[in-house]
């Protein structure tokens, strides 16, 4: 009963992404966010258990901030990342020249010297703004990307994503199974993304002030292959409009063995970016699951 439970449930996703998909393929930008936003509203008072672990989160990360002024930034939180896979819906709609007007990448030179060193580069992002924009803006401008994605659980859902990142030349690389992958793009000097912000119990290092597992990949892979770490991220500045900000390579944070200083470089990284704009971050994902289960708050 389970199984069949499960099937179930990964049909009705897939079915209701089509739906939406053609749905939203019919409406003007503006009008899709505004749908878009809407679906996030009704989300965030539907899902009991998401408005909790974001009310929470942002608690953990923001307690000097009044109770009313955290839930608002919940809701918007919820509006935005319903604007955001609005969005993403409608990218088979939109050309490469439409692509790079509307998301231009500021601080290109940073990518373009790590490039000329000969050893590729990692991009470094979160699920802040809006990060499909990013790999797209950046494949429009002619850069080779591939990211390192968490498959959906439904074999036809995960396809239908994969065809919306193909059709802008993104390419894309399971996260169970990446390694040699990683490996073969940066020897020959191409880009990889990867979005290291979400929970894991690799290593504990600061976020927000809070320990927090954190994966430590990334730094691992920097430290084996000499590409630098860069963050980057893809900010909504107005109705369909981003900018996605290149930044220096990031550097490991001292007084620490080389993984761990890098990896809380990283998580510094990710927590600047993420306090200029609260309301684009993902707070209702559970960051701190693993430092909870290892009584660490």
């Amino acid at each position: 009963m389970a199984t069949r439970r499960k099937h179930l449930e990964k049909r009705a996703g897939f079915f209701a992404f089509s739906v939406l998909e053609k749905y939203f393929l019919k409406k003007s930008p503006e009008d899709a966010e505004r749908i878009g936003g809407r679906l996030g509203l009704l989300f965030y008072r539907l899902s009991r258990k998401h408005r909790k672990r974001a009310l929470s989160n942002l608690a953990l990360a923001y307690p000097e901030v009044p109770e009313a002024e955290r839930i608002e930034l919940a809701r918007k939180c919820c509006q935005h990342f319903g604007r955001t896979f609005a969005d993403f819906l409608r990218s088979s709609a939109r050309s490469a020249e439409e692509i790079m007007r509307e998301c231009p990448l500021i601080g290109k030179e940073h990518l373009d010297e790590a490039l000329r060193a000969g050893k590729g580069a990692i991009l470094i992002t979160g699920h802040i703004g809006n990060w499909e924009r990013a790999a797209h803006s950046t494949a429009a401008q002619g850069y080779p990307l591939t990211v390192i994605v968490r498959d959906a659980n439904d074999g036809d859902l995960n396809n239908a994503v994969s065809r919306i990142r193909e059709m802008h030349g993104v390419g894309a690389l399971s996260r169970g199974n990446a390694a040699r992958g990683i490996l073969t793009k940066l020897k020959a000097n191409e880009i990889i993304a990867i979005l290291p912000d979400q929970n894991s119990g690799d290593i504990f290092v600061p976020f927000f002030g809070k320990p927090c597992g954190t994966v430590t990949g990334p730094s691992s892979i920097n430290l084996k292959t000499g590409a630098p770490l860069i963050p980057v991220f893809c900010l909504r500045t107005g109705p369909n409009r981003f900018e996605m900000r290149i930044n220096p390579p990031i550097e490991a944070v001292e007084g620490y063995e080389p993984v761990e200083g890098m990896t809380r470089a990283i998580n510094n990284a990710l927590e600047t970016a993420i306090r200029e704009n609260p309301d684009q971050w993902l707070w209702f994902h559970d960051r701190w699951k693993s430092a909870r289960k290892a009584g660490l708050l």
